[in-house]
């Protein structure tokens, strides 16, 4: 059913979104020093950090945390909020309590 499968992210669709949710981030450097500060990473290791699925999981899942980011984030990259829960999911994160 084509309905039910824009309704799924697999796992590299997910990836991609969690990438563009780091660049999203990155271009600001507020959103970015309070996102790195948050985590624990440090600048000069993001790129290292990146490769790591669950970096990217938990982009996504800081991304969840913080509606008025997140509503920023899918509106500047057209998706429906909900995808970046499903997406979350697909790289074995945490679903929001909201959700």
């Amino acid at each position: 059913m084509p309905g039910q499968m824009s309704r799924q992210i697999n796992h590299q669709a997910a990836e991609s979104l969690a990438i563009e949710a780091l660049a999203f981030l990155a271009a600001d450097e507020e959103r970015l020093s309070r996102f790195l500060a948050l985590s624990g990473i440090d600048p000069a290791n993001i790129r290292q950090a990146a490769a790591d699925p669950g970096f990217l999981a938990a982009v996504l899942d800081y991304l969840a945390g913080d509606e008025r980011l997140l509503l920023m984030f899918t509106e500047q990259v057209g998706r429906d909020p909900g995808d970046v829960n499903k997406a979350l999911m697909a790289l074995g994160g945490k679903s929001p309590e909201w959700s």
